[in-house]
């Protein structure tokens, strides 16, 4: 494993001795350093006493190990990707696009990561499931203050998905200022505006805690964009991450239902929502709807 970014294995200088002298390495290490009585390790960087001591089963079954570790380290991988698309946004609305780009394909990856994990949950069976979900008592992901940013980042805004965070107020203040916010589209369309390309006022000015409402004219502006990607090259190339984008969360959205239906069938979900059924609606929902219209008028 050496040269990996963190140093395992990596080949650093032996380390002096207390009169000052270099002390040779132990053999077969090839110089790494091995004492680290007084210096940062690796743990202590990633502070991985507490993240590998975060985990506490509730039930006697195996299994419940792997829900555990595959819903935390979701939830650590969302924290990235709000981090990613908090910066985006900004750098979008600042007309900083190639900085937004790179922020973009990260998350575009993440999601992609996020995906994956679903093939890992799905290895667990219903029997399986069965002899956890009584201690799960009305916990579900349904309740991730963490993806409702994410859905209110990407303008998928509904009020009543606020109520679930109101008994932690430190929490619903993160929620709500994505409420607030305008979202990765919003602040698209104001830049689309400002190079001089017709979106309505409607569209650029408005109160951000409405959901998105797909118009005409906006699309006609994309159009302009994809019709002539040399003159619009930086808004055309935004368009795109924008699709990679929503590709990659429409692959989660689809293995998150089938794994659901793979494990528990149509039963309700732990949160209170009719599982499968409340899922499948979500692949309705559609982030950008004109970038995918307009492939059909193009």
């Amino acid at each position: 494993m050496s040269g990996c970014p963190m140093g395992h294995g990596a080949g650093d200088a032996p380390a002096p001795s207390a009169s000052g002298a270099a002390a040779p390495a132990a053999p077969g290490h090839h110089g790494a350093k091995l004492d680290f009585a007084g210096d940062m390790s690796y743990g202590d960087y990633l502070h991985l006493d507490a993240v590998l001591n975060a985990q506490h089963p509730l039930s006697p079954d195996h299994n419940e190990m792997l829900f555990i570790v595959q819903h935390q380290t979701s939830e650590l991988w969302m924290k990235l990707m709000l981090h990613e698309l908090r910066a985006a946004i900004g750098a979008v609305a600042q007309d900083q696009l190639g900085a937004a780009f790179k922020m973009l394909a990260r998350v575009s990856k993440i999601m992609e990561q996020l995906v994956h994990a679903w093939d890992v949950l799905a290895t667990m069976t219903p029997p399986e499931y069965s002899a956890i979900r009584p201690y799960l008592a009305n916990s579900s992901g349904f309740q991730s203050w963490q993806y409702r940013c994410i859905e209110f980042s990407l303008g998928n805004k509904k009020a009543a998905m606020l109520l679930p965070h109101a008994h932690r107020p430190d929490l619903l203040a993160h929620v709500e200022a994505a409420y607030r916010a305008p979202s990765l589209y919003d602040e698209s369309l104001r830049l689309l505006a400002r190079r001089g390309l017709a979106v309505p006022a409607s569209h650029t000015e408005r109160d951000w805690t409405q959901p998105y409402r797909e118009d005409a004219a906006v699309e006609q502006a994309w159009l302009a964009v994809y019709r002539a990607p040399q003159t619009y090259w930086d808004l055309y190339q935004l368009g795109e991450e924008l699709t990679d984008l929503e590709d990659a969360f429409r692959l989660w959205r689809f293995r998150h239902v089938t794994t659901v239906e793979r494990i528990i069938g149509f039963k309700r979900g732990t949160g209170g929502t009719n599982g499968v059924g409340y899922l499948r609606q979500m692949l309705d929902t559609v982030l950008f709807p004109e970038i995918w219209r307009l492939r059909t008028d193009l």
